[in-house]
């Protein structure tokens, strides 16, 4: 733009049509009427800039306040459009010094160039932005008759501020194109829908797939797994990264390592086909909760263990099984340690097909923060793009529902979000879920459904109470369990493990003045009386109004430090097939009911 001024003023103004600009101007003050007169002032009007701020803080505050669901990104879209647009015109005019035309002018002059327009690009960005609001966030054909009002706002000030004699025809284009190209790049930053493009599968290091092993080879441990498959995350595991993990995967004895990328369509890559060609010791997945989901759904049920490299947003299962945080290093501790049974959650509902999750699954106010969460901030700020997220939703009406725990009553409730979990911490050691353990055979429930502020602050400080040491230790007694010790540790807990008959669907907690309410189930099956969004492992689901989540008690083998390990709970020859030559590939069946103790592979 200050390019284009500094050549309208500078070598093209003798060129046609800019040296023919005088004459369209002395021609509008040559037929001026009253009437005309009397419009154009309205029009003026309608542009100026007392009208424009005011127009536009009061479209701002509605679109904030009335709507249902408040809509900020749609309010930042339309101040920041008219902010910027604002802000380019006034570094444009001290670049471009153009006088006003040498006609009467009907209205004072601002100490500004007249070169572009600030009266165009101001209802331009306007206009115009209510008018892309319009088409894309209201339903019903009378959205385009009421954009089609909008439009021609802008077209009809520049046709006033020529007629008024405030500006050459070239200063009202450009006044056209300032505010247009700041409703693009703004718009395209708020409102256009991010997808992310499906990443090109990596080649394999060992080239096709294996042939199926010979039938009785057992596996054992870390020190005797030589069939490696790698599942990596393009996005979340970098080269860098890759290179890291092959050299941790050689340094513990990894000859045979085999390489598949993820896809939108394949979100745990090859893994069925190496896993259907049965030659699989170890899966080493690269990537966050939801990668580690969909392999966990595949290797469920099976005796490949399965190791958790953490490089994604939120990396809930590694935090919660006392993974360090370093990817490359969370991979050479688990290698160094153990073998252990954890359960996984299987979780359906309409719109939703059977699949298993790892950590958590939810709907009302969490499924929205994961799925407005900002692709951007994703990246650069990781899981605090999430908090973001957050803040947009905390005035949103709660949800009407039903639930059942196993075969128990139906339970009416209300709450902005309903949260199942396999594991109870949230990232910063939040305990969600207190309660929640990887491998006590239950689920734990949580509702949450604060009224006003006093609400909020009550739950959020009973979860930073949970923050601290001691805190998040349960006591077998409190909530009717029978207290043991576990063996897969989560961060801050005490490893006590509850059994199904001690906690059923009766044992409930109500905390933080009623915001929050604990349950505890092995089936949990929730009703809503509209759709909703809904989540699993950090995935968004499509809206729906049924969730129905069931534990699988340790059906799932992973890789694990041996500090997360209890020390009283060590392998006896009577239970351990490492110790007993059984073949971990005789998978116990997947179980309900009561969960005995997990079954610990030592090298």
């Amino acid at each position: 733009m200050v390019g284009a001024g500094l050549l309208i003023t500078g070598p093209a103004a003798s060129w046609w049509p800019l040296a023919a600009e005088g004459d369209v101007n002395a021609w509008f003050a040559g037929h001026r009427t009253g009437p005309a007169t009397a419009v154009t002032e309205w029009l003026t009007l309608v542009a100026s800039t007392e009208s424009i701020i005011g127009i536009t803080l009061v479209c701002v505050v509605a679109l904030v306040v009335l709507p249902r669901v408040p809509r900020w990104r749609e309010a930042v879209f339309l101040g920041g459009s008219v902010a910027a647009q604002s802000a380019l015109f006034l570094f444009i005019t001290l670049c471009v010094e153009r006088p006003r035309p040498d006609v009467p002018h009907l209205d004072p002059a601002p100490p500004t160039s007249s070169f572009p327009s600030g009266h165009v690009g101001a209802s331009v960005a306007l206009y115009g932005g209510l008018a892309t609001l319009a088409v894309t966030r209201l339903r019903g054909p009378w959205r385009y008759a009421a954009a089609a009002v909008l439009l021609v706002v802008p077209p009809t000030v520049a046709f006033s501020r020529l007629y008024r004699g405030m500006h050459h025809p070239s200063d009202v284009v450009g006044g056209l194109v300032n505010g247009a190209c700041t409703l693009l790049v703004i718009g395209y930053a708020l409102l256009a829908p991010r997808r992310r493009p499906a990443p090109v599968p990596a080649g394999r290091e060992s080239g096709p797939l294996p042939l199926a092993r010979a039938a009785g080879s057992a596996v054992g441990g870390v020190r005797g797994v030589r069939r490696v498959v790698v599942v990596r995350h393009p996005l979340a595991c970098t080269e860098k990264l890759a290179q890291q993990v092959h050299g941790v995967l050689v340094r513990h004895g990894c000859t045979d390592v085999r390489w598949t990328s993820t896809t939108a369509e394949r979100p745990c890559g090859d893994l069925a086909a190496y896993t259907a060609a049965g030659r699989v010791d170890l899966v080493v997945v690269c990537g966050g909760d939801g990668t580690v989901r969909a392999c966990a759904d595949e290797l469920s049920g099976s005796g490949t263990a399965l190791a958790v490299v953490p490089c994604g947003t939120g990396n809930l299962l590694a935090r919660n099984l006392g993974l360090p945080v370093k990817p490359a290093a969370a991979l050479d501790r688990a290698l160094s340690g153990d073998r252990v049974r954890i359960d996984v959650g299987r979780v359906s509902g309409d719109g939703i097909a059977p699949t298993r999750f790892t950590v958590m699954a939810g709907a009302g106010f969490d499924a929205l923060m994961v799925r407005d969460a900002s692709p951007q901030l994703k990246a650069s700020l990781g899981w605090l793009a999430y908090v973001a997220s957050a803040v947009r939703h905390l005035g949103d009406p709660p949800m009407r529902l039903s639930i059942r725990l196993d075969t128990g009553e139906l339970l009416s409730r209300r709450a902005r979000m309903v949260v199942i979990g396999n594991v109870g911490a949230l990232q910063g050691g939040v305990p969600l879920l207190p309660d929640a353990r990887p491998d006590s055979g239950r689920l734990e429930v949580v509702l949450l459904d604060p009224v006003g502020a006093a609400g909020w602050l009550a739950a959020a400080a009973h979860l930073l109470r949970g923050m601290t040491a001691g805190h998040f230790r349960r006591s077998g007694g409190r909530r009717g369990r029978v207290g043991t010790t576990g063996t897969v540790g989560m961060t801050g807990t005490a490893g006590t493990r509850g059994t199904a008959q001690a906690a059923g669907p009766s044992a409930r907690r109500l905390v933080a003045r009623g915001a929050l309410e604990y349950f505890s189930a092995a089936r949990v099956d929730i009703r809503f009386a509209g759709p909703q969004a809904r989540e699993v492992d950090g995935d968004c689901a499509v809206e729906g109004t049924r969730l129905v989540a069931e534990v699988e008690p340790g059906a799932l083998l992973v890789q694990l430090p041996r500090s997360r390990r209890s020390a009283a709970t060590r392998p006896s020859r009577a239970t351990d097939p490492a110790l007993t030559g059984a073949s971990e590939t005789e998978a116990p069946a997947l179980r309900s009911g009561p969960y005995p103790a997990p079954r610990i592979h030592t090298p």
